[in-house]
């Protein structure tokens, strides 16, 4: 063979190996993007749970890559949800807390203009950005650019980003089972009322029926209904939310577990959950069975659907996201060894079980320690579905899709979170988080301080290290300082009006 021809079979075969290295280009799979609402970072099996029972989650952990280090963009609900939507950090959306809905009392204003301004607390030392009412429609998800490509687009249980024409048929579902403007559902039971509050497009079916398994119901009817086609499925589970409410044979079974581990702290039947979540005190970790019921009805809705896609050979080439929007809530689940839970600015309240599955393309039984957050996951599941953004659509996070084929790690080592609000009465206070590598510096704006630690070495959080390292805390501090302005951030203000006890 002459040597031009050697140069050019020797280019095409590198470009042919290119492109078997690379497949997000040549695929459009499915996906199903399974949300599930304040499950804690180890309330599954495959994260180490033993008292929890998730046979069907860790079943599809084998099949695809975990990560260690994912994180929600939020310790609260919906600011997680409208980053996952629009792959942008919600202080540049604004969308900093969660959304109060029409059964808090809200009202659309007439105007159909978000709420501007601040919350006024008296007693507190700052007044509060009020937060929107709704992800705004000018907003590109995705939802619509799956559905301009072609797919058929469904969305099913909580939404949590607002009423009316900015629930999911309005930023591009095609169907919508069950996604309104709650943060949680009046009821776990069919026909899911009270006090006049039902969710909406979920009518009654079953008298009785329990909510997660009416969600793998409608889950497994959509993938049936549109077998023929690319289709994208939202599946946002309501569960492991308050109130918490499960099906009543499974928490006799988790009541009869701790039973037989006399090792286990036992659960006392006069503390119930409902008394538990008023009294704010925090149960004995992971013992508790109404919880363990929910999680496993999550974990027989995860069943259902793999059971489906393999029944219809369709299992092959479905992208699976698995994911949750905060972390545990300390008032249902114990997050060690993470620290505290749901709402804080610790690990507990933002480090989430993350799960990426495409047997097709990503090799089973995978890990990635690599940090990732919500605002992450638009472009990367674009890339590769070979979905391409739209042309001017500003987005906050990388595609990490060469960490799902192990080729190499995105060229990005900062993540962001911003909360100026308070939470939970006043145990949660405004704050502000940059990690870098493995360093994690929270400013704390209500006491003027700063918490330093590294992950790495102290994953549980228990040493500040802000005054052995004051070079480290003003560097991570002049970054976030300069990304907050970059994101046109709201920030708590001074209330001129509060006096120091």
């Amino acid at each position: 063979m002459c040597k031009s021809k050697y140069v050019l079979f020797l280019l095409f075969w590198i470009v042919l190996q290119s492109c078997q290295n690379r497949p997000r280009i040549e695929e459009k799979p499915n996906l199903i993007f399974i949300l599930v609402d304040d499950l804690g970072w180890k309330d599954i099996g495959f994260m180490g749970s033993t008292f929890y029972e998730t046979p069907n989650i860790d079943r599809l952990a084998e099949s695809g890559m975990h990560f260690t280090n994912a994180y929600a963009a939020c310790a609260v609900c919906s600011p997680t949800r409208a980053s996952i939507m629009t792959g942008k950090y919600p202080a540049r959306m604004g969308i900093t807390d969660w959304i109060r809905g029409r059964y808090s009392g809200i009202e659309i204003p007439e105007n159909k203009q978000n709420p501007v301004g601040y919350d006024t607390f008296p007693k507190r030392r700052f007044l509060t950005p009020k937060n929107p009412y709704w992800m705004e429609s000018e907003e590109t998800t995705l939802a619509e650019l799956f559905k301009k490509e072609g797919y058929v687009t469904g969305h099913i249980g909580k939404w949590h980003l607002g009423p009316n024409k900015w629930k999911p048929e309005g930023q591009g579902f095609d169907f919508n089972y069950g996604g309104t403007d709650y943060g949680q559902p009046p009821v776990y039971f069919d026909p899911y009322e009270r006090n006049g509050f039902s969710i909406e497009n979920l009518p009654g079916r079953d008298s009785g029926e329990y909510l997660t398994d009416r969600e793998a119901f409608e889950a497994v009817n959509f993938i049936k209904t549109h077998a023929d086609k690319p289709f994208y499925l939202n599946m946002w589970h309501y569960t492991v939310h308050t109130p918490l409410q499960a099906r009543e044979d499974l928490i006799e079974k988790y009541k009869a577990k701790q039973v037989s581990n006399p090792n286990s702290p036992q659960y006392r039947e006069k503390d119930t959950m409902n008394a538990r979540y008023r009294s704010r005190e925090p149960l004995d970790a992971q013992r508790n069975p109404i919880y363990a019921a929910m999680i496993e009805s999550l974990d027989n809705a995860v069943g259902d659907i793999l059971n489906t896609l393999d029944s219809l050979n369709l299992r092959e080439n479905t992208l699976i996201v698995f994911f949750s929007d905060n972390g545990g809530h300390i008032v249902a689940t114990d997050n060690s060894p993470l620290k505290l839970g749901k709402g804080h600015a610790y690990e507990g309240g933002i480090r989430e079980p993350l799960i990426m599955s495409w047997p097709k393309k990503i090799s089973s039984n995978t890990k990635s320690d690599f940090p990732v957050s919500s605002i992450d996951f638009l472009p990367t599941i674009c890339n590769i579905s070979n979905i391409k953004p739209s042309e001017n659509q500003l987005i906050d996070g990388i595609d990490f899709s060469d960490v799902l084929f192990q080729e190499s790690e995105p060229d990005r080592n900062t993540l962001y979170w911003h909360f100026p609000h308070y939470w939970w009465g006043d145990k949660v206070q405004p704050y502000s988080i940059i990690r870098e590598g493995d360093y994690k510096l929270i400013k704390r704006y209500e006491t003027d301080s700063f918490e330093l630690f590294d992950l790495k070495n102290d994953i549980g959080e228990t040493k500040n290290l802000t005054e052995v390292m004051p070079d480290k805390v003003n560097a991570l501090n002049e970054k976030l300082e300069t990304w907050l302005i970059e994101m046109n951030a709201k920030m708590p203000i001074e209330n001129p009006n509060f006096e120091v006890n």
